[in-house]
């Protein structure tokens, strides 16, 4: 019996048993927290700066004992193969490669023994731009154990190029790992967080096996995990009491989500929005709630038990948009599902 057992989990994944099962703490540690930042300490950049003080204050709190941090890529293969993970797992990613990274981020996370992700736009690297770090930066950081993940060459908006235009941004910047690390990142971050179905063609067929967007949410065994979650970080977004909430964050196993790809053409803006809850064991859905791009609710229909239906009736604006869902879980901690929403010019 135990033997069997064993071989129903690694065949279809502790996310899904522990939905047939009814138990919540199982699910609670089969998802993760993905954290994302760009700048450190340049404060002229407060969109996508965090202040030192305040970056200090994640380290310490997350090295406190209450959270177990990997590596992007420990995460994804552990939820992919059904294997758990330690409840509060949660992972930091950065992204660009900015100078700052190297010089005022990485002696404290090196200090603090986290590991980490970085994203690395090759063009930027290549072209020696000021504010940049370079490939002997680089390379001292991997010897050190950090992960490195592709974010394209040119740093573009994947969903506007072509099919010809993303596979030489593909092709380029993997040429350049290869050269410069002789490796070519599995892992992808798409610039901006800017993802469709088309681009997921692209990526897939290049030899990636994971992809991170820029919207709120948690990572779960039925995620799709070429468009993942990020909860990002800056001046505005960073103080530890929104940490903290971030990082204790459980998912609300959104399934079935409608419409299936991002970017949205005039007749589907705005998106007729929804999603099955595919944990049986979130009971109280009628404390869900859904906020538009502007911080409004949005009114919720519910169709049966578990189907969740959003009407919205204004247009989004042309670049990115997001919708937040959240429901407060009887443990006190915020069950989360967000979606980021692309309109071209």
């Amino acid at each position: 019996m135990i033997k069997k057992t064993k071989l129903l989990l690694s065949k279809i994944g502790l996310g899904i048993c522990c939905l047939l099962a009814g138990i919540e703490t199982a699910c609670a540690a089969s998802s993760a927290v993905v954290l994302m930042y760009h700048r450190f300490g340049e404060n002229q950049y407060p969109s996508t700066n965090i202040r030192i003080n305040q970056f200090e204050a994640h380290l310490k709190t997350l090295t406190s004992g209450e959270f177990s941090l990997k590596s992007l890529t420990e995460i994804t293969a552990a939820l992919r193969n059904g294997n758990p993970l330690p409840d509060k797992t949660v992972g930091i990613s950065i992204d660009d490669a900015f100078l700052s990274v190297y010089q005022k981020a990485w002696p404290r996370l090196r200090k603090a023994q986290v590991p980490f992700t970085l994203f690395i736009a090759t063009d930027a690297i290549d072209r020696n731009l000021p504010g940049y770090m370079n490939w002997n930066q680089i390379r001292a950081l991997l010897k050190e154990g950090v992960e490195i993940g592709n974010q394209t060459a040119s740093h573009p908006h994947m969903p506007l190029l072509s099919e010809s235009k993303l596979e030489n941004e593909l092709k380029k910047s993997t040429k350049r790992f290869e050269e410069e690390l002789g490796f070519a990142p599995e892992i992808i971050a798409y610039p901006y967080g800017e993802y469709s179905l088309a681009v997921a063609k692209v990526v897939k067929a290049a030899g990636f096996s994971v992809g991170f967007g820029q919207h709120s949410g948690v990572i779960h065994p039925n995620s799709d995990f070429f468009y993942l979650p990020r909860f990002a970080f800056n001046e505005t977004f960073g103080g530890v009491s929104r940490l903290k909430l971030a990082a204790r964050a459980l998912p609300l196993h959104a399934l079935d989500i409608t419409p299936a790809d991002p970017l949205l053409t005039p007749n589907v803006n705005p998106p007729p929005f929804g999603f099955t809850i595919g944990n049986q064991t979130i009971k109280n859905l009628d404390a869900l709630n859904c906020y538009a791009p502007d911080g409004k609710r949005l009114r919720i229909e519910r169709l049966g038990q578990t189907r969740i239906e959003i009407r919205m009736n204004n247009k989004f604006p042309a670049g990115r948009s997001r919708i937040n869902c959240t429901l407060l879980d009887k443990s006190g901690r915020w069950r989360w599902f967000g979606r980021q929403f692309f309109v071209p010019k």
